[in-house]
């Protein structure tokens, strides 16, 4: 049996901490839903300074047609399609991006990279 396919009969809790979020322009690093680290998908660079950081992915939410169409409460992954949430407990100041397109795993060498 690969490691692949024991990885995927895990059935115990969650132990992994890193997420990457990923939107058009940019991948927003969490670790335990605190964002980290953000990554400008055009320069590939981190960008030291970006509002999000130090704020909590506290959810998303997807408008079709002036309705809500779906939306991720605190703790729950997000749905691609939706717009994250980052506040640092004032929602009226909290930043909300573009629309999701994914999550990823970032490798080791990626979380070793990110700044302090």
């Amino acid at each position: 049996m690969s490691s692949l396919n024991r990885q995927n009969d895990y059935s115990g809790p969650e132990r992994r901490h890193h997420k990457v979020y990923l939107t058009r322009n940019s991948e927003y690093h969490c670790r335990d839903n605190v964002c980290v680290a953000v990554r400008d998908l055009r320069t590939g660079g981190f960008v030291p300074d970006h509002p999000a950081i130090g704020r909590r992915m506290t959810g998303g939410v997807r408008f079709s047609d002036g309705s809500v169409q779906s939306f991720s409460r605190p703790g729950e992954d997000p749905h691609p399609g939706e717009t994250l949430f980052f506040s640092d407990g004032d929602l009226d100041l909290a930043l909300q991006t573009s629309a999701l397109r994914g999550i990823q795993r970032p490798p080791k060498a990626v979380v070793a990279q990110y700044p302090r």
